[in-house]
């Protein structure tokens, strides 16, 4: 095969294929007597392993070091991995174009919600919490929620989001959740030693299911804590209310567990 042929077979452009071998991820074939490379399907599979590589968004230095590691293995080994790789996307694939219809009918019916796409479970959600006033600490807590539903695995969401919903169950709940949002905001300028972040740490931990709170570091979740991302951008008084409100959840649960 020539160069373009190659290209063309795998599904990139021939000044691709000359950039891989300037950094050395792709080989020199032998050339033909008249100077022009000469590829096989060995050199497809290999192209074929850097074009996967990249498309599931490795940088070309990581891209080397798999290939380094790939080195000495046999055709049918890298093969049959290549083939387990675009199994892996046929399922993802197959999932998003799922959640795709699932939205595609809530935006003919005009049920679309302000935050975006979102799964069907975190617009039920979303729906049961109804009109929350105007709140800072509200619309973080919506963020947060819609960052969930998209880097969460789909089973991982619905148990979180499920054990969520304890939270709207009741108009007394879902009046306590709101009660929680106004203590939070009120500390945005507080100070930590201010005897309001007690009271909010309080309303908070009455309002958080014990699954939520263990779910938040749930499998297939990103690494390190969600909540240390989300609480981030919270005052240290708002912080010290959520760590109270942590504490006395787990104190409630180490209680129960005793019972």
């Amino acid at each position: 095969m020539r160069i373009g042929e190659i290209a063309a077979l795998v599904g990139v452009t021939p000044r691709a294929v000359r950039h891989y071998h300037h950094l050395g991820l792709l080989p020199e074939p032998v050339r033909r007597a008249n100077g022009y490379r000469e590829y096989g399907i060995k050199d497809a599979v290999l192209l074929a392993r850097v074009r996967r590589l990249t498309e599931l968004g490795l940088g070309l230095d990581e891209v080397r070091d798999v290939l380094a590691d790939d080195a000495g293995r046999e055709l049918l080994e890298v093969l049959e991995e290549l083939d387990t790789d675009l199994g892996r996307q046929e399922a993802l694939i197959r999932e998003r174009r799922a959640r795709l219809a699932e939205l595609l009918g809530e935006a003919r019916a005009g049920r679309l919600n302000a935050e975006g796409p979102v799964s069907a479970e975190l617009a039920e959600l979303l729906a049961g919490m109804g009109e929350v006033p105007a709140s800072p600490m509200a619309a973080q807590d919506r963020e947060l929620l819609v960052l969930l539903d998209t880097v969460a695995p789909a089973e991982e969401r619905q148990r979180l989001i499920g054990a969520m919903r304890e939270m709207t169950a009741t108009p007394a709940a879902r009046d306590r959740a709101h009660e929680m949002y106004a203590r939070l905001d009120a500390l945005a300028d507080a100070d930590p030693d201010d005897p309001r972040v007690a009271q909010a740490g309080e309303a908070l931990a009455a309002c958080l299911p014990d699954a939520v709170v263990a779910g938040l570091d749930g499998p297939g979740l990103p690494e390190g804590r969600l909540t240390d991302t989300f609480f981030g951008d919270f005052s240290p008084a708002q912080t010290a209310a959520v760590h109270h409100a942590l504490r006395l959840v787990q104190e409630r649960q180490a209680r129960e567990r005793a019972q």
